[in-house]
């Protein structure tokens, strides 16, 4: 499929790019939890929580739809770089402006949309990106190293937000975003990525145009890639939108303490870093549709539990449980998808997965959120979890789905000697 560029060097560029990636995600992820519970703490509405939720995710998937496209024509390196310094310029005037007296909602929302506007440019550039540099029997490993780097990052962070928004200010974690956004840039500049020689590129609008087109057929028509999209958007509809929901859940029944909240973090965050762990070191099942089954009824099964949880600490044991999961599903979703799309498709297919992803969670925290204001959070977990065990009943049962875990079977096309090697060039 893909290569780097030179043997001896793969292991190098692989690690500057992913210890660059991890602090360009460690300050969006203190902003994430930044405005979280600070809209938590001072609303205490899911009304709000859902507002958040769709103008973080919706501009995501509108942007998604040309930024798979400018992955496959554009470098994809100039692509991810731009995305984040758009990103940092935001939140640095986020802070100005906070710092200055403004502090409506809408303020929030608004750099809450422009960051999700650069993550539907960012997401498919990286996705198609990794392959390019780590030789395709490696992927399944490194997108385990990665999805643990990115747990630890998820351990950490929590911790580190709630001490500066305890210590400073909210306005002191838009600043770090700032600082650790051009170390990912800097970092990123080191690695040289190849160029992807595509003969069936055209220039201009006009390409432009066919390249979305054969992007939109080639899902259409792919039955496998379609029942991978269809069963990631469902798992971020019953799973990850009313996830959104359980700082809510420990404000509403076990108390405002933020060490609560912070404790519900870390303890998804604990089980997503060892689950990410155990993934990069075992490199997973050969099938890997069947690891995203087990691992999505095993979700539902917890899910269920969560909401049942009548104890504090009983409640984050499954928010551990969940997270340990998480690297199971995710982590083979990603690698099979650069497993066995082409290179020259792989940015478009990325599109997609970031137009599902942000499409499904604020339609998810739209059904969630308001009926959060008028039920429990722990019975809308129970529901959500026994819908999500339908699905993957009905799923495996589909042809669609016994025709994607047979597909899966059939080996990934392994790497020639990098010499040899004509696709690319740097």
């Amino acid at each position: 499929m893909t290569t780097p560029t030179a043997p001896t060097r793969w292991r190098r560029d692989v690690t500057v790019f992913l210890t660059g990636q991890t602090f360009s995600l460690l300050g969006s992820m203190l902003v994430q939890y930044a405005i979280m519970w600070h809209l938590t703490l001072v609303t205490r509405s899911g009304t709000v929580m859902a507002v958040y939720a769709v103008v973080g995710f919706l501009p995501q998937a509108v942007v998604s739809v040309f930024g798979g496209v400018w992955a496959d024509r554009l470098n994809r390196r100039a692509l991810v770089i731009g995305a984040d310094a758009s990103i940092a310029a935001t939140t640095l005037a986020l802070a100005i402006l906070m710092l200055s007296g403004y502090d409506d909602l809408w303020i929030l929302y608004l750099a809450a949309a422009i960051r999700s506007a650069g993550a539907g440019i960012q997401t498919p550039a990286v996705g198609a990106l990794l392959p390019q540099i780590v030789p395709t029997d490696k992927l399944m490993r490194v997108n385990g190293i990665n999805g643990t780097i990115q747990s630890a990052m998820m351990l950490v962070a929590p911790a580190l937000a709630a001490g500066l928004y305890a210590w400073a200010s909210i306005e002191a974690i838009f600043f770090v975003d700032v600082v650790t956004a051009l170390i990912g840039i800097g970092l990123l500049l080191l690695v040289p990525v190849p160029g992807l020689e595509r003969a069936d590129q055209q220039a201009g609008v006009r390409g432009y145009l066919a390249d979305l087109t054969d992007g939109v057929r080639y899902v259409a028509r792919t039955p496998f890639v379609r029942w991978i999209l269809a069963m990631w958007g469902l798992v971020f509809v019953l799973i990850v939108a009313p996830s959104f929901l359980t700082p809510l859940m420990v404000v509403r029944s076990f108390g405002d303490e933020v060490w609560k909240l912070t404790v519900n973090e870390l303890a998804f965050s604990v089980g997503m870093t060892l689950g990410g762990v155990v993934v990069a070191w075992w490199g997973g099942l050969r099938n890997r549709v069947h690891m995203v089954v087990i691992t999505t009824a095993l979700f539902a099964v917890l899910n269920v539990g969560l909401g049942l949880s009548t104890n504090m600490w009983v409640f984050f044991g499954f928010m551990f449980l969940i997270g340990l999961g998480v690297p199971f599903f995710t982590t083979p979703t990603m690698t099979v998808l650069q497993e066995k799309v082409e290179p020259e498709r792989l940015g478009r297919v990325f599109g997609f997965v970031g137009i599902v992803m942000a499409v499904a969670m604020p339609v998810g925290m739209a059904v969630f959120g308001p009926l959060a204001d008028r039920y429990s959070v722990e019975s809308l977990l129970v529901a959500a979890g026994v819908a999500l065990m339908v699905v993957v009943v009905a799923g495996v049962a589909l042809p669609s789905g016994r025709r994607a875990m047979a597909e899966a079977e059939a080996p990934a096309p392994q790497d020639e000697p990098l010499e040899d090697e004509p696709a690319l060039r740097p």
